[in-house]
């Protein structure tokens, strides 16, 4: 599974890919080229059969989802 966050310090924004196994990969991105990252890697929004932070935590619903068994 891979993990993409936005990193952020007093100087530059970052985007951190993450996988397992794998040093983690954090480069300087803006935010339309973050913005991007997600949507190759099927972050920006829920897809059908993929597992993200929507999915997860339900983000942009206005009530919970229930967790997905594992």
């Amino acid at each position: 599974m891979v993990v993409i966050r936005r990193l952020t310090d007093r100087h530059r924004a970052y985007t951190g890919i993450f996988l397992p196994g794998e040093p983690p990969r954090i480069f300087p991105t803006s935010d339309a080229e973050h913005g991007r990252i997600l949507q190759i890697y099927k972050q920006d929004r829920p897809h059908k059969g993929v597992v993200n932070d929507f999915s997860e935590f339900a983000l942009g619903h206005d009530t919970l989802a229930p967790r997905p068994n594992k």
